[in-house]
């Protein structure tokens, strides 16, 4: 015979046969049969003689309860195997308590029970009913919401599947413009860089005739004057001279005056002035030109930007005050929140974070595109962004993408952004005024300076599949957060 079977018949034999369990405080009568000695007082309750034996009927004159030490010592052991072997011969698991098969099970109390429980006053009044029925009860319960599930999944499937061929071309189309765009950049720059010394070797070349003409007329001019000076100085010489002196060859000294011829300055030939006209149109017209690019490109990416912002709708975001954590303090018109320095006692109702210093704006998104701004501060802790409507409210919270939290942080002297690993952004970068920016259909979470539109990060795109996105806000010691209107 099996453990289990002997296991079995142990604890059948050490069983009351009034009451059904293991036998408490077992006592022996004449007839030689064994009971609890409640069990056998309260069935010869009333009795003065006749004293009969509920099992085999054997009728005594005399109440003689005897102790069974020997039955209690077996008791024992065959309440330690009946643990130990956990179950009935068969695999049928036992009722701790009775020691009876678990064959029935209650509604209210969801749990299995044997037929002793179903008898007793816990269960008196639940529903009970045996574990097939229920099993087969729940199984069809189960297979409905199965099939609800099941659609469900081909949805999200074919949705993953849509998008992820939607987002496969626009990442084909992206890398293709950058492509285009890395090669006209190329080909400007080798033209840039081609042009470069052209242009500067004609502009030497045109300085080097003009240094040459420079020299020259220096050169004559000095002759010149030096030249001039000395005829000068001889001419105011003889005007000093007596009559008689200066009369002497006066026709000859002033016919040396007279046929005295200057030289004009050499002057920049109409070639070489051509030459530099042409360069300085040449020139105006290629810095007009670059002048043009730049604003062209300048004009386009604020353009896109614009219109990316113009498409989303500003949302006036107030806090939620039954999703707050105690601690959080908030303003009447819910538009800040500050750190108090006690926990205030409130309701722990299902929205509230217990734990984390955090909380909700009133407001989800469904769909659209929106954004809102934060006045923030350059120091202590703080994190603003959008979480799914069910992130987890108790206990620790993971702030992720992966737990449905997009959100960026300033943590002591490290800004960052809150992927999986964390994204360090430059400290330069902590702007005062943080734009929130929500693209539901794209799964787009991006955050701008609010002061100058300039984007601080964007994460991945995600799948809000069907679910409500919330702003969410958390704060730390030594800050605050106020929602701009």
């Amino acid at each position: 015979m099996s453990v289990e079977n002997l296991v079995g018949r142990l604890w059948d034999e050490a069983s009351c046969p009034i009451c059904q369990e293991y036998f408490k405080d077992p006592v022996i009568i004449d007839c030689g049969h064994n009971f609890c000695r409640a069990c056998i007082t309260q069935s010869w309750e009333g009795l003065d003689t006749n004293f009969s034996c509920p099992q085999c009927k054997e009728t005594a004159q005399q109440r003689n309860l005897r102790p069974n030490v020997q039955l209690a010592n077996v008791l024992e052991i065959a309440k330690q195997l009946s643990l130990q072997a956990g179950k009935r011969p068969g695999g049928e698991k036992m009722c701790e308590e009775h020691q009876k098969p678990l064959k029935l099970f209650c509604e209210e109390d969801q749990t299995l029970i044997c037929v002793v429980c179903d008898r007793s006053q816990v269960h008196k009044a639940h529903t009970v009913v045996p574990i097939d029925e229920a099993v087969q009860e729940y199984k069809e319960k189960i297979e409905v919401h199965l099939e609800t599930l099941r659609k469900e999944r081909e949805k999200l499937l074919e949705f993953k599947v849509t998008q992820e061929g939607k987002n496969q071309e626009y990442l084909t189309q992206t890398e293709t413009e950058r492509q285009k765009i890395e090669f006209e950049f190329q080909q400007l720059r080798k033209f840039l860089e081609k042009q470069e010394p052209l242009l500067l070797t004609e502009l030497d070349t045109m300085q080097k005739e003009i240094e040459k003409i420079k020299t020259d007329n220096v050169t004559k001019l000095s002759e010149e004057i030096s030249w001039l000076s000395e005829l000068i100085s001889k001419m105011e010489e003889k005007c000093q001279k007596p009559a008689s002196e200066f009369l002497q060859d006066a026709r000859s000294t002033l016919s040396r005056c007279e046929t005295v011829k200057f030289q004009q300055p050499m002057h920049i030939s109409a070639v070489l002035e051509e030459e530099i006209s042409n360069f300085s149109q040449k020139n105006i017209a290629l810095t007009k030109t670059l002048r043009m690019f730049k604003d062209t490109v300048c004009s386009e990416l604020e353009r896109k930007r614009g219109k990316y912002l113009g498409s989303c709708r500003p949302v006036n975001v107030t806090l939620d005050p039954d999703t707050a954590h105690p601690q959080l303090h908030l303003s009447e018109d819910q538009k800040s929140m500050k750190l108090g320095s006690v926990q205030r006692n409130l309701p722990n109702n299902p929205e509230r974070f217990d734990r984390y210093l955090c909380v909700l704006g009133c407001e989800g998104f469904v769909s659209g595109r929106h954004y809102w701004e934060v006045e923030v501060e350059d120091e202590g802790h703080w994190a603003v962004g959008v979480t799914r409507e069910s992130v987890r409210r108790k206990g620790r919270i993971s702030c992720k993408p992966e737990q449905g939290i997009w959100a960026v942080e300033l943590w002591g002297n490290q800004f960052r952004a809150l992927t999986s690993p964390l994204t360090h952004l430059p400290l330069g970068r902590i702007p005062r005024k943080i734009r929130v920016s929500l693209d539901y259909e794209q799964g787009q979470v991006s955050f701008f300076d609010a002061s100058n539109e300039q984007p601080i990060f964007t994460f991945p795109p995600a799948s809000f599949t069907g679910e409500k996105i919330y702003p969410c806000f958390q704060l730390g010691a030594r800050s605050q957060l106020r929602l701009c209107p």
